[in-house]
């Protein structure tokens, strides 16, 4: 521990006399020096003779709620980062702090290297060191421009911008959510590069790419030998986000056996790879995303409800690009730029016809659609102007009633145009694709199966996460079937 940590100054406001005593013991051994409150009273008097440089906070005590007085404290001094201690029962409450300010939370039980690296945690924010980012600047009220890779100044992603600089000074959990392409990634990066862990590592993973059986080692990492085809130690992404951010995409597609392990890593700090006898300490702050609605996976049995609550502190959702007004045409033609660089084309801008179609079009793949669609018009044409007879068949409405009415093509009902749907039937957006079927007829089942998953991503932009909810398989197993197909390209 630095100097500068174990000089910090500590308010512990606790109302158990027998809990007073061991946590100031463990904290003073580490060299803080420590001053307890019983109650909320002295310790906002406490709060306020002498600041201190952080502040645990039992939020059950007998003359104020917890809360309050935690807000109180954040409205005097916002700058102090508050670590509020609850019991297992009360996960909700903590939560609840989380989202008003709090720096980080203490379920009780637990150990005194949790609360050790809460404390230092903390503390690096009240002090950061040399080369560390100030994560003030990004708190600022004023500021509601783009951050990091985001393009875009439209109300719901200033909105998203606000939100990420108001996190960055927490270690809360992030729970992001939004339909696929909408840049979940990118909003994880953002919250990690105005955050005081900028320059550690981040590291994404995504939990429906890997199979089941293989998911605990990506994220713990496992030593050699420990299973058949385990020739060599494997570092998992949790040790190797270690001071940094660790990114959990597709969250809810993670195995229930892993989400227990997941569960203890986050209330202890510490992994044990796959094979290992003891257990070791590792520092980093959780994002994680999907596409689903937690809450609906909860109540399905896919993920547990106390996971959950533990990780959806601070929510950002992401809204689609068809709620995005002018973002689309910015997003646009910035792209089109990049792409034309890329590509060595002289575009340089969309016609008046494309814009008038980019704003009407409900872009289901979302932002990852778009940049599909603008590199297919650059890839396959040239010139300066992007005109309407460049862009691909599903930028063309007008094709779809003929083959709607095409009795060769097989279109599902949700898929028809409201001239060939029945009147009581929702005008919902398509989630299958149109296959000619003459063209599958006495083909080999494996053959037709890969050419319904490939049509399938087409129109959903290339999502797999997506395309496997329309087809009601695991993202795992479209991925696997990608990647043999792949390799069988290569034989």
């Amino acid at each position: 521990m630095s100097a500068a940590m174990a000089a910090g100054h500590l308010l512990l406001i606790e109302d158990t006399p027998s809990l007073q005593m061991v946590y100031e013991s463990v904290l003073a051994s580490a060299g803080h020096k420590v001053r307890t409150e019983g109650d909320a009273r002295g310790g906002l008097g406490a709060f306020r003779s002498e600041p201190p440089s952080a502040v645990l906070l039992d939020l059950m005590l007998p003359d104020r709620d917890g809360l309050d007085l935690m807000a109180e404290m954040l409205c005097e001094r916002p700058e102090v980062p508050v670590i509020v201690i609850t019991a297992n029962g009360s996960i909700n409450k903590a939560v609840a702090a989380m989202r008003a300010g709090a720096h980080d939370f203490l379920v009780k039980p637990f150990d005194e290297a949790r609360l050790l690296n809460a404390v230092e945690n903390a503390l690096a924010h009240a002090h950061p060191g040399p080369g560390a980012a100030n994560p003030a600047p990004a708190t600022g009220q004023g500021q509601s421009g783009p951050l990091g890779a985001f393009i875009g100044s439209s109300e719901p992603m200033r909105a998203v911008y606000a939100k990420i600089r108001s996190v960055a000074r927490s270690m809360a959990t992030v729970f992001i959510t939004g339909e696929s392409g909408t840049g979940k990634e990118l909003c994880a990066e953002a919250v990690h590069d105005v955050s005081n862990r900028a320059t550690g590592p981040f590291v994404p993973l995504n939990c429906g790419a890997i199979p089941s059986e293989l998911l605990e080692s990506e994220v713990f990492g496992h030593l050699r030998g420990s299973f058949t085809g385990a020739i060599a130690d494997k570092q998992g992404a949790a040790a190797a986000a270690d001071g940094g951010t660790l990114f959990l995409d597709e969250v809810c597609e993670m195995d229930l056996n892993l989400q227990t392990k997941l569960l203890r890593f986050l209330q202890t700090s510490t992994i044990q790879p796959v094979g290992a006898t003891r257990a070791r300490k590792i520092n980093v702050r959780i994002v994680c995303a999907t596409n689903r609605d937690p809450l609906d996976a909860v109540r399905r049995g896919r993920f547990r409800e106390d996971l959950y609550y533990r990780l959806h502190v601070v929510p950002i959702h992401l809204p689609p690009l068809r709620d995005r007004g002018e973002d689309v045409i910015d997003i646009a033609q910035h792209v089109l730029a990049r792409y034309a660089r890329e590509e060595g084309r002289e575009f340089r801008a969309l016609s008046e016809e494309v814009k008038a179609r980019f704003r009407r079009h409900p872009w289901p793949g979302n932002v990852r659609q778009m940049l599909n669609v603008l590199r297919n018009v650059v890839v396959l044409n040239d010139g300066a102007i992007v005109t309407a007879a460049m862009l691909p068949p599903d930028l063309h409405p007008d094709l779809h009633p003929d083959l709607a009415a095409d009795p060769r093509v097989f279109v599902p009902a949700s898929h028809r145009p409201a001239s060939h749907r029945p009147a009581s039937q929702s005008p919902a957006a398509s989630s299958y694709p149109t296959l000619p079927l003459d063209d599958l007829m006495g083909r080999p089942l494996a053959e037709v199966e890969r050419r319904v998953i490939e049509a399938t991503l087409a129109l959903h932009g290339g999502s797999v996460p997506r395309a496997a909810r329309v087809l009601d398989v695991s993202p795992s197993t479209l991925y696997r079937k990608i990647a043999a197909w792949g390799q069988q390209g290569q034989d």
